[in-house]
């Protein structure tokens, strides 16, 4: 039987995109990354006509293709770089695919925005009083469409 890397890209055998992520380890089972993807949470990335366009678990996935998966408040932009129906180590789904350079870019510039309001303060055990005004004030600010801080009147 021939390797996966022996194999060119137009004799591969098509992979579905709930099986690709699963293997390249976006998520931990088939079933959380059909889930996310009947969400819309994975879309194809911007290429022409259907920028952003939303994709169903049994779309085949192909070398060259990109798609943007959001999880939780984590968004990627990733390039296939090759195809896999099995789930192996973190290194083999590393080279599955690779995040784009504006990903990797945004995502760091999130963290970091995070760590500098200090979210890990706020999560750790039961919220004190002031606590929970932090959240509110975080949760109104994001949700509401305000960002100078004022109260509604």
């Amino acid at each position: 039987m021939a390797s996966a890397a022996s194999i060119s890209p137009s004799q591969q055998p098509p992979v579905r995109i709930d099986k690709w992520l699963w293997a390249a380890r976006f998520f931990k089972t088939r079933s959380l990354a059909t889930d996310a993807i009947d969400a819309g949470h994975v879309r194809r990335a911007a290429s022409g006509s259907v920028a952003g366009e939303r994709v169903k678990p049994a779309l085949a996935v192909r070398v060259g293709d990109g798609y943007v998966i959001q999880r939780g408040d984590m968004i990627q932009e990733v390039l296939v770089l090759a195809l896999s129906e099995r789930r192996g180590s973190a290194t083999d789904a590393a080279l599955l695919y690779r995040e784009t350079d504006d990903s990797i870019k945004r995502r760091l510039d999130r963290q970091a925005m995070r760590e500098a309001a200090g979210a890990q303060t706020l999560l750790r055990g039961r919220p004190t009083k002031q606590d929970r005004r932090r959240l509110a004030d975080l949760f109104s600010r994001n949700y509401s469409g305000r960002d100078d801080g004022r109260e509604r009147s």
